[in-house]
């Protein structure tokens, strides 16, 4: 029997991932959705789409992600990363997997963040998130998963390796911040995942639900990373160099430790998660090709 899986957000880069690997499941049938097909801050709406479509699964990749936006347009940004959230629990039987995000925690720490670490967000951004987790456990605590993930990018939209590369070829110098702690995690790796953990629960019949982290393996800065998107994208006329956060002040504070840990996830779905090297070289070589 066909699984019906709604995805909101399909038009982001986690949302055209999940498109893209979702051909694989043949026992999937995938409703890819965005606001111009389905307005999941509108509850009417949604209960009808996962109703009338018989919606097993809600994959919620839809969210407020403009983080220094956020500080000036809060309710927007609680009405999607919140409100909509509750809309969507709300809304059936469906079972819920649902991306959050490593600015619920202040990213104060120096070792990788576990899931019963406590939260504390510096943003308006990392408080709509963590609203909108909370909501969902009150809501559909049984029949939900949360999966926080960090420094996301894809060779679909926009993201940092794709300006690092365009900034690269642009400019003879860059400045990077050096003082910010975190794993580089390719979308793809994340879809993967997610198709994986709702082929282990059929499999199984089971649901653990809960809050897991995700992320690909490894940790570096983000000069660490321009150092190696520069490196496998064959850039060397451009010089990078490292700075500190302070050099980029911004309206919405970013964590300065924000890697975590996946060893919940990985034992509970059995995943096997690869190192973020690995997955920059597909995205670069998947770009290559595309350009």
């Amino acid at each position: 029997m066909a699984i019906n899986i709604l995805l909101t957000g399909a038009n982001g880069q986690l949302g055209l991932e999940i498109c893209k690997i979702a051909t694989r499941y043949h026992e999937f049938t995938l409703f890819p959705t965005d606001v111009d097909t389905l307005n999941i801050c509108k509850q009417a709406a949604v209960e009808r789409f996962v109703t009338g479509n018989s919606i097993d699964y809600i994959i919620n990749c839809a969210a407020y992600t403009a983080v220094d936006k956020a500080e000036s347009d809060t309710d927007t940004c609680f009405a999607i990363n919140c409100d909509a959230v509750g809309n969507l629990a709300s809304a059936g039987r469906a079972k819920i997997i649902h991306i959050s995000t490593d600015y619920v925690f202040d990213g104060q720490g120096n070792r990788p963040i576990k899931e019963t670490d406590a939260a504390s967000p510096q943003s308006v951004y990392g408080a709509s998130k963590l609203a909108g987790e909370k909501l969902l456990q009150t809501i559909s605590r049984n029949t939900s998963i949360i999966i926080r993930t960090a420094w996301l990018y894809s060779s679909f939209g926009s993201n940092f390796v794709k300006t690092m590369i365009r900034l690269g070829q642009e400019r003879d110098s860059l400045n990077v911040v050096n003082d910010q702690f975190g794993t580089p995690t390719s979308a793809s790796s994340l879809a993967q995942a997610i198709m994986e953990i709702i082929s282990f629960n059929e499999k199984h019949s089971t649901f653990p639900s809960g809050i897991y982290h995700f992320t690909d393996e490894g940790v570096c800065t983000w000069y660490d990373f321009c150092l190696e998107i520069h490196k496998l994208a064959g850039i060397t006329s451009c010089r990078v160099n490292p700075v500190p956060s302070s050099d980029y002040p911004s309206p919405a504070k970013r964590p300065a430790y924000s890697v975590l840990d996946k060893t919940k996830i990985k034992n509970t779905f059995k995943l096997e998660i690869p190192q973020w090297e690995d997955s920059l070289q597909q995205c670069i070589t998947l770009l290559n090709e595309i350009n």
